[in-house]
């Protein structure tokens, strides 16, 4: 069986092999876990409410010791990984404060003596979830899928298996049943078989476009229920009226989240011409003062990737980009020494057909389109396979506004700041950055049988 490899990619040195699980380790789990979902879909709202809670206190009170893993296995500077956790308590206190109330039977007015609709859970849900975002990726879907009284079984991506069993451990400590959340400690040859089998009920992906139609392709042959949160290539529009100074300073903070590597990270910054000179110099210099290092030092804004080949491969979008004619600005190499570094890097000169164009780069590289007009930028914006993140930045708020709810084909368009996830609002996107949506009322409904009831 495969060995599961835990990797310091501000080093280069191993953490921690892990063993994979037999097929047969994980059929084991399957059927315990869907055991605990018959009696864990009774439990009252109010205790599974008191054991989330729980498990938010817990990830607030060992925050710094989870978040250090974070740093060490995908290079995740230790200030980000401390929010993340945090952010982790919170999307756990969301659900647990408000499940109850969003699954409440809806009374429907009909010719009935009584109508309404129910949410029931569906059983045991399969999460295949990425490296970038190890704890907040997992609990955005565990929290609503066991409020809603469904349990779930993780397949983590191979190069966090140490986050992925912190994970398990959050739960246990809080006072889950034991196989109410499982990790499965498994290479991605074994997804489809875990598809495959009759207990589990729906799976939801976090990832690559092409792991979404893997996953999606076998659960519909299955016909199974599916929600998938892709790539993207978000946009950010600098109109001519944008403040620049505010946006700037936005556009490379948005750029450099997590190195880069970041679903919604600004990507493709689509400039009308009239603000280029000024935004494009002082988004160099403002790129220029941020340092990459050691993840562990404060001072630090840029760490590593979280592994060496999707660096190489993250440089070679670069260069093939420069060989069809894009400028390069700022780094655009990789560095000496240890580890999967790669510098804050600036392309201009951008045009459709280059990967700095066509494709997600992720990592800390920013392409800069060139618009003449707000017409231009829109259509500029929703030139792209994707559609998950896109941002406006205009003084005019409800001209940003017109924009964001009329123009821009994403699944959020935020106005004169970064876009970010939260609980209360629902995630996802359309074209291939996948549909369905995580959080928000929209997000625990996902996993839940929608019953009609219809009384004579």
């Amino acid at each position: 069986m495969l060995t599961l490899v835990s990797i310091n990619p501000t080093t280069g040195e191993k953490i921690k092999e892990y063993q994979e699980m037999t097929p047969e380790d994980v059929s084991e789990i399957l059927q315990k876990s869907n055991e605990e979902f018959k009696k864990w879909r009774r439990v009252a709202f109010s205790e599974r409410k008191k054991l989330m809670l729980k498990a938010a206190k817990i990830l607030r009170d060992n925050k710094n010791s989870y978040a250090k893993m974070l740093t060490l296995e995908m290079g995740k500077i230790f200030k980000d990984a401390i929010a993340e956790v945090e952010k982790c308590a919170w999307v756990c206190e969301y659900y647990a404060e408000n499940a109850e109330t969003i699954l409440k039977p809806e009374l429907v007015e009909t010719e009935a003596t009584k109508s309404f609709v129910a949410f029931q859970p569906l059983g045991v849900i399969l999460a295949v979830m990425p490296w970038n975002f190890p704890y907040y990726q997992v609990f955005r879907f565990a929290a609503p899928a066991l409020m809603a009284g469904n349990v779930g079984v993780l397949k983590h991506a191979s190069n966090v298996p140490g986050s992925a069993l912190i994970i398990e451990e959050v739960f246990r400590k809080a006072g889950f049943p034991e196989y109410a959340f499982k990790t499965l400690l498994i290479g991605s040859k074994q997804v489809a078989a875990v598809i495959e089998n009759d207990i589990v009920k729906a799976v939801t992906l976090t990832g690559s476009t092409p792991a979404g139609r893997a996953v999606a392709s076998k659960a519909g042959e299955m016909l199974k229920k599916t929600v998938l949160e892709l790539g993207g290539s978000d946009p950010y529009i600098i109109l001519e009226d944008a403040d620049n100074e505010g946006a700037v300073m936005t556009c490379a903070y948005s750029r450099l989240i997590n190195a880069g590597q970041s679903c919604i990270a600004a990507k493709r910054f689509v400039i009308v011409e009239s603000k280029k000179d000024d935004f494009v110099e002082r988004f160099v210099e403002s790129m220029k003062l941020m340092e990459m290092g050691d993840p562990l030092k404060p001072s630090t804004n840029v760490g590593p990737l979280a592994r060496y080949d999707l660096r190489d491969e993250l440089h070679q979008q670069v260069q093939k980009s420069i060989e069809m004619g894009a400028e390069l600005l700022l780094g655009g190499y990789i560095p000496e020494g240890p580890g999967a570094f790669y510098p804050p890097t600036i392309l201009t000169n951008v045009k459709k057909g280059m990967p700095a164009y066509d494709e997600e780069l992720f990592g800390p590289v920013a392409s800069i389109i060139i618009a003449k007009d707000e017409k231009e930028a829109i259509s500029i914006a929703n030139d792209s396979i994707f559609g998950l993140g896109s941002a406006v930045f205009t003084k005019d708020i409800a001209r940003g506004e017109r924009i964001a709810v009329e123009e821009i084909e994403a699944g959020s368009c935020f106005i004169n700041t970064f876009v970010r996830s939260d609980p209360r609002l629902p995630f996802g996107g359309t074209k291939l950055s996948g549909y369905g949506r995580e959080l928000s009322h929209y997000g625990i409904k996902e996993f839940v049988n929608i019953k009609t009831i219809y009384i004579k």
